[in-house]
């Protein structure tokens, strides 16, 4: 007998960190990445203005844009489709899971405004400063990182 196949109506209450492994690579990044953002706050407040239409916040901005190269995402675009399914993604960029994704042409703009003001590499400075003490630390006999496991 052929079974019945039933419409999707059921609703979930969960949040993207439910959702993404525990044992993720990424979740060992995001701390790292999120301490130079903080450091990079006062930047932000520089370069942003108080007054105006609010623009995508440079953290989902830089975030988004680490996401993109880790996981090979060639376009703004590309990224903004998978922003609608991708958990991982919204967990990362400390969205909720009924978040919309940003417009992808919103999204291009407000990236290549902030990217002309040097902060990505500052970014991106921050966070090899920040994970060098613990390559260090594994160097020296400490503390050792796990190999993650193969998806």
């Amino acid at each position: 007998m052929r079974g019945d196949t039933t419409l999707q109506a059921r609703m979930i209450a969960t949040t993207p960190e439910q959702l993404v492994p525990q044992n993720h690579p990424i979740r060992r990044i995001k701390p790292i990445v999120d301490g130079a953002l903080a450091e990079l706050s006062p930047v932000f407040e520089e370069i942003y203005s108080r007054i105006g239409r609010p623009s995508i916040p440079p953290e989902h901005l830089l975030k988004a844009q680490l996401l993109m190269a880790l996981f090979s995402i060639p376009s703004a675009r590309r990224f903004c489709d998978q922003l609608q399914y991708n958990m991982l993604f919204k967990w990362f960029l400390d969205l909720n899971v009924d978040d919309s994704p940003f417009h992808a042409s919103t999204f291009s703009k407000n990236q290549e405004r902030l990217l002309s003001q040097d902060v990505a590499r500052r970014f991106l400075l921050q966070i090899v400063a920040s994970a060098r003490p613990r390559q260090s630390e594994a160097d020296d006999g400490g503390p050792t990182r796990q190999s993650p496991k193969r998806w």
